[in-house]
């Protein structure tokens, strides 16, 4: 199976809903590398004959949680894409995905360009404009997310959509390590965690994203949203769930689902 072919097969599962078979399955040889020019060419396409407009990325698997929920055992990355971004107070169709989950996490909104490799956790705190909670939804084209790592990177990072919420906060002052949050489930608690789940400290992890991209001469650019990592484990969705999570310093974030 070529990059393209892959891309294909990915691309037709997202508009049909239908799921496929997992890439390390079909295509055991498929390598790291092979599985992010399979994401690449993903965007390309939706880019070059959709229209669609890329307004960030999405880090995955930051978290120990989410790394165990899913078998793999380093971070990966995704795309956002225009189509992807909802605003808080909208009901989300649960229609447009297929088996979805939703994570909590911080994201970063930057002022500044930041591309790999050498990038630090200062030039992060130069590049950010400011931060805010965030809602993203997690979705995989692989049948019941029987995924490897090569499986979710090729699959765009398993990304579908995102909701940025609270009020944009500045760093000044601000430990993003011990930043905490709760999640609530339809006004039940369902976890907690802090930002030290995230890499140890999101900060670190929108480093690793921009040195990662320079791999691909991929760069963050001004203007664009990052998605910094889930803070606790993923969660399914369901018909008339409503999440919301309470992060201190920064804001809530709360999203209803519907069909």
């Amino acid at each position: 199976m070529t990059v393209q072919e892959a891309a294909t097969k990915l691309l037709e599962a997202e508009k049909s809903k239908k799921v496929i078979q997992p890439l390390t399955d079909t295509y055991p040889g498929i390598t790291v590398d092979e599985a992010y020019h399979t994401q690449l060419e993903i965007i390309r396409h939706k880019v070059e004959n959709e229209g669609v407009i890329i307004v960030g990325k999405k880090i995955g698997a930051t978290s120990k949680a989410i790394q165990n929920m899913f078998g793999v055992n380093q971070p990966d990355y995704g795309h956002l894409l225009d189509y992807m971004m909802y605003v808080e107070g909208e009901d989300i169709p649960l229609e447009d995905f297929i088996q979805p989950k939703a994570e909590f996490e911080i994201a970063f909104k930057l002022k500044k360009d930041l591309k790999g490799p050498n990038v630090t956790i200062m030039d992060v705190i130069e590049a950010t404009d400011y931060i805010a909670p965030a809602i993203e939804i997690i979705d995989s084209r692989i049948d019941d997310w029987k995924i490897k790592f090569e499986d979710t990177v090729a699959d765009n990072g398993s990304s579908a959509a995102a909701v940025i919420g609270g009020k944009p906060t500045k760093l000044d002052g601000i430990d993003l390590t011990h930043i905490g949050m709760v999640a609530y489930k339809n006004g039940e608690m369902i976890d907690s965690g802090a930002g030290a789940a995230v890499l140890g400290n999101p900060l670190r992890s929108v480093a690793w994203l921009a040195n990662s991209l320079g791999k691909y001469d991929v760069l963050l650019k001004a203007g664009e949203v990052v998605l910094s990592g889930a803070l606790t484990a993923a969660v399914e969705i369901n018909d008339q769930d409503t999440f919301t999570a309470e992060f201190d310093h920064i804001g809530s974030i709360s999203v209803t689902f519907k069909r």
